[in-house]
């Protein structure tokens, strides 16, 4: 299975970029595993609906540009479906069985996921009604990709 990870900007942090990279060599063993990322635009103080629903279309664009016909788009939304770790593994290895042969994860800037994404999307994903970084769940992502991989293959892993 290939496992993609769209996110909009750029990780600065080197601890965050360690964490990913770390994920990366963890995730090696299950699949193959790629991160896209594309150029996020810069929201001015103060801005109107209007300009923040253009950032997010220009954004959105960009995602889609990468994103393949064929595959099964998982997106994080505040507004998705909240599910545990063990239902996220359940359902990647569904669509394993099923002949998917590739998840993008998409992950949106910090104005979120345009109209368009959301409607190419096959699923929302909420991992909390709180905001997050977005490079701070790139890791919170990729660590429970790695777990549902784990539980998929009945290796321990800590709770």
């Amino acid at each position: 299975m290939k496992i993609t990870l769209i996110a909009v900007g750029k990780i600065k942090e080197k601890f965050f970029q360690d964490a990913v990279k770390e994920y990366e060599k963890r995730l090696g063993r299950y699949c193959r595993l790629e991160i896209l990322e594309v150029a996020d635009e810069k929201t001015p103080d103060g801005a109107g609906e209007a300009l923040k629903n253009q950032i997010k279309e220009k954004e959105g664009q960009r995602i889609l540009a990468r994103v393949r016909e064929e595959a099964y788009v998982i997106a994080l939304a505040i507004q998705g479906e909240m599910i545990d770790s063990e239902e996220l593994a359940g359902k990647m290895g569904k669509l394993s069985v099923d002949g998917v042969s590739q998840i993008i994860f998409v992950i949106g800037g910090s104005l979120g996921l345009s109209g368009q994404v959301l409607d190419r999307a096959d699923f929302h994903l909420s991992f909390s009604r709180m905001t997050f970084p977005h490079q701070l769940m790139r890791v919170i992502l990729l660590e429970q990709v790695y777990r549902a991989y784990r539980i998929l293959n009945r290796q321990p892993y800590h709770k």
